[in-house]
């Protein structure tokens, strides 16, 4: 049965759990869905029960690899969760939850403290401005220590975190909670598996050390905000006032608010969820995003169910009857067989049924409005990025900006029948994965697959062979390397040719030099401001012509990244097409790699290794021998962290190798870093 969904926009909250793998991101949300009574039963990770850890894949290797949105209610608040993958090969979907969430709980182990994966997906919450809060999770851990966990997110990720709690206890003495706002402790009922709760007054050996954080954390409020330091001197405010000040804290990025908990021990959800309604940004508070209309003029956007519609594509999910789209409704409202404008492909589409989505499963609504995230179905051509409107709001929403692949291996399929089946499953793979990319190869009639990892590509290729039910001899994971031009050149090319009884004439003079690229952006086109007579969508069939032939590869076969291409004159006639003025555009390109020379380029991964302190020198040697370039090693508690880069091509297989020097105790992470250029001894052999 459809329901209506009408809410206060300053009862929302829009938030994502994030942090790096293992530090409970999917216990903690089960957590949070058992007490706002979404779900009767807490679901666990290791028994692959999780109610956001609904794919097959997930519950048979007990991380979360796509993000799953769930809403559940809290005292009067609608709460919308997105539950992201803390694997570093699924840092994609932690990127484009991000860009549409107005606040994130960062989730950490309260033993290894911010982690590589932490670092991560804390910047990419710094790049979309996203007000946090923090939790020190598994504090029942040996080896648990909240100041230190603490220090951690103040040096390795420069926030300012703010202590509003203290652990009663610690590791397997871990009981409860003090509150140093309430200056109360809290105590969980473990029969009821926390749902209810008790509040005690501080014990007399604790009250010392607490009155002391208490005072530290007055302070800190105070030095951030004028009104509160004026109430704090005169000794005139009240609980209220203290959330008040850090709820303007948080939003305005000044300062973390850092809880703690152990949520496989079903301690500190209440306190957590009452933090997610008192500090986090409704809808309302979140700066207006930004655009730009059909003139190219900037516009911005605010949450406003009266205006036109605005909505930002942000995740796909292929479905047997149909794709499921999900939305992020910025301004207007939605509803069932509303006819919307795709800005991006300028395509009409309409929409299917809308839902609110609980993981996996859907409830139906007729209405939805600004400040909202929903699923809907019907729609053809829409993929993540993409901005819909109702006119006469025709705006182009910022797009998410994704990593570049690093890592590829080839499928084969066994008979003729399966090569069909695989371009299919193809094509709806990368519809739902942005990382994802898969090309033909001409010569050997093999489909080549790039992905960000290891892990990656062997989920992708789980789904390809079980749930696509494709027949198929799958390859060994190989580096995806990439070119850049050597020096700069100046080309010019003309097309003049006669196709299908039509006559396209284009000519071009085109300046391609190597450029540094801005974040995740490897390409730039730009026009001689002397050259202002030629169509704009001349332009636009140029700029497409050299991405396409970049993104193909050129000279090598491999993508070219990390130029820039300037167009100095342009000759057009009667004959002129777009489609000529993108031929010839891709010829210019392809004579430049001749003329300039190419540098092959490898992906340099940022490495993270923990291990027992015995084995670190066997392990920094064999680091050596892989060319990594070791920058930090950290010690605590016979414990060393190495951190440095290193070549993806000589990290295959480094978990067995790593298990075998660590007698089976270390761990790593690899991070995407950059391009670089491979050294000369090291070039493949086909060089």
């Amino acid at each position: 049965m459809a329901q209506k969904t009408k809410f206060d926009l300053s009862k929302i909250r829009n938030i994502g759990i994030i942090a790096h793998i293992d530090a409970g991101k999917t216990t903690t949300t089960e957590l949070i869905l058992n007490y706002t009574g979404k779900e009767h039963k807490i679901g666990r990770v290791d028994e692959g029960t999780a109610t956001t850890d609904w794919m097959p894949e997930e519950q048979e290797k007990g991380i979360t690899i796509t993000s799953a949105a769930t809403t559940c209610y809290w005292k009067g608040y609608r709460i919308n969760i997105i539950d992201t993958p803390g694997h570093v090969d699924f840092t994609a979907e932690v990127e484009r939850s991000l860009r549409v969430l107005d606040g994130a709980v960062g989730i950490f182990c309260g033993v290894a403290g911010v982690q590589a994966q932490s670092e991560t997906v804390w910047r990419q919450a710094d790049k979309y401005k996203v007000p946090r809060i923090a939790y020190i999770n598994k504090m029942d851990r040996i080896g648990a220590d909240f100041e230190r966990a603490v220090e951690s997110i103040r040096t390795k990720l420069k926030a300012n975190p703010i202590p509003i709690q203290l652990p009663y206890g610690m590791e397997k003495d871990f009981q409860g909670i003090i509150d140093l706002i309430s200056e109360k402790l809290i105590l969980f009922d473990e029969e009821s598996e926390g749902r209810k709760f008790f509040l005690e007054e501080i014990p007399p050996e604790y009250r010392e050390r607490a009155q002391l954080a208490r005072e530290e954390m007055l302070e800190k409020l105070a030095d951030l905000s004028d009104e509160f330091a004026e109430k704090y001197l005169e000794g005139n405010f009240t609980e209220e006032d203290i959330h008040k000040v850090l709820r303007q804290i948080t939003l305005q990025g000044k300062g973390v608010p850092t809880l703690l908990g152990s949520s496989l021990k079903c301690k500190g959800g209440q306190p957590l969820l009452d933090a997610i309604v008192r500090y986090l940004p409704s809808p309302l508070e979140v700066a207006p995003q930004e655009g730009i209309n059909f003139k190219g003029e900037k516009v911005t956007v605010t949450s406003d169910p009266s205006k036109p519609l605005v909505a930002l594509v942000f995740k796909i999910m292929a479905e047997e009857h149909g794709d499921l789209t999900y939305l992020r409704i910025y301004s207007g409202k939605l509803a069932p067989k509303d006819e919307v404008f795709n800005t991006n492909k300028r395509k009409r589409e309409r929409i299917g049924h809308l839902y609110l989505m609980h993981a996996n499963r859907k409830e139906r609504i007729n209405l939805a409005q600004a400040g909202e995230i929903v699923a809907v179905t019907g729609l053809k051509y829409s993929v993540t990025g993409d901005t819909l409107c109702k006119k006469p709001a025709q705006v182009i929403l910022e797009p998410i900006q994704f990593p570049h692949t690093v890592i590829s291996l080839a499928i084969e399929p066994k008979s003729n029948k399966d090569r069909g089946k695989i371009e299919e499953a193809m094509k709806r793979l990368e519809k739902e994965d942005p990382t994802f990319e898969w090309k033909q190869d001409p010569e050997t009639g093999q489909t080549i697959i790039s992905g960000m990892g290891e892990l990656h590509l062997e989920i992708i290729t789980h789904r390809l062979l079980h749930y696509y039910k494709v027949e198929a001899r799958v390859g060994k994971p190989r580096v995806s390397y990439k070119q850049t031009l050597e020096k700069a050149v100046t080309v010019e090319e003309e097309f003049d040719r006669e196709q299908g009884g039509v006559r396209h004439y284009a000519k071009v003079k085109l300046h391609f030099e190597p450029w540094t690229p801005e974040g995740k952006k490897t390409f730039v086109f730009e026009v001689d401001r002397r050259l202002t007579e030629i169509e704009p969508e001349f332009l636009a069939a140029i700029e497409e012509g050299i991405r396409s032939t970049a993104s193909g590869g050129v000279g090598w076969g491999y993508p070219l990244i990390n130029f820039k291409a300037t167009l100095l004159d342009a000759v057009f006639n009667e004959f002129s097409t777009e489609v000529a003025f993108s031929a010839v555009a891709s010829f210019a390109l392809q004579q430049a790699a001749e003329k300039s020379g190419l540098i092959l380029l490898e992906p340099i991964m940022k490495i993270e290794v923990t291990v027992p302190e015995e084995f670190m020198g066997d392990v920094i040697q064999d680091l050596h021998a892989r060319r990594a370039e070791i920058e930090e090693v950290q010690k605590s508690d016979n414990t060393s962290l190495i951190q440095g880069k290193v070549p993806l091509s000589k990290m295959f297989g480094y978990s067995t190798t790593l298990r075998s020097l660590s007698h089976g105790r270390g761990t790593f992470t690899l991070e995407p870093y950059q391009y670089a250029p491979v050294p000369p001894q090291e070039l493949p052999e086909f060089f």
